[in-house]
């Protein structure tokens, strides 16, 4: 499932770069909120980081694919439920493809499909990654705005669409999923 999901992406891209009318490249960091979706029982959200890179490839006036390399800081923080609180990291490298549709000069929506694999897990500081699926796939949405000077704006939502947890032998496993909003500033070159 990996390598046909993989090879999708490489051939989506290459078709994109084949048309692109024109291509920018950027840097982009900034605050996540994030919070743990499905079965999950959280009344918390992580507040972490992401940094990364993308590349813009421009297909007409008011349509582009913008691909990423993201790292990204997930996961929650909750009640567990006895009186105390526990705290999830999850760090993920994400790659999301938006698509990107133009409204009016500078301001654009956009929306697509994210992988995202799983670099380290830690519960309360305790690592868990084997308890964690390594990797992530879901949808995002957002808008952004773009300044004449490659300075850009944006804020995203992005919902797990597949449980991150693995089956234990002995625990009940619950489906959850990641969700992320995404408040990045960025710059294109």
């Amino acid at each position: 499932m990996k390598k046909i999901l993989l090879s999708a992406v490489a051939v989506i891209a290459l078709g994109v770069t084949a048309q692109a009318q024109e291509i920018k490249f950027g840097v982009k960091a900034g605050l996540n909120i994030a919070d743990l979706g499905g079965d999950a029982e959280t009344n918390g959200s992580r507040t972490g980081l992401h940094i990364g890179g993308l590349a813009e490839f421009k297909l007409t006036e008011t349509f582009s694919v913008q691909p990423e390399l993201v790292y990204s800081m997930q996961g929650a923080k909750s009640d567990n439920g006895v009186g105390g609180e526990f705290d999830l990291n999850l760090d993920y490298i994400n790659v999301p493809i938006m698509a990107k549709y133009y409204v009016m000069e500078g301001l654009s929506i956009e929306a697509g499909p994210q992988i995202g694999f799983l670099m380290g897990a830690e519960f309360d500081g305790n690592d868990v990654k084997d308890n964690y699926k390594s990797i992530d796939f879901g949808l995002g949405g957002g808008v952004a705005y773009d300044l004449p000077m490659g300075v850009f704006f944006q804020a995203r939502y992005y919902a797990g669409m597949s449980s991150i947890t693995e089956d234990i032998e002995g625990v009940e496993t619950v489906d959850t999923m990641n969700n992320v909003i995404s408040l990045s500033v960025g710059y294109k070159f």
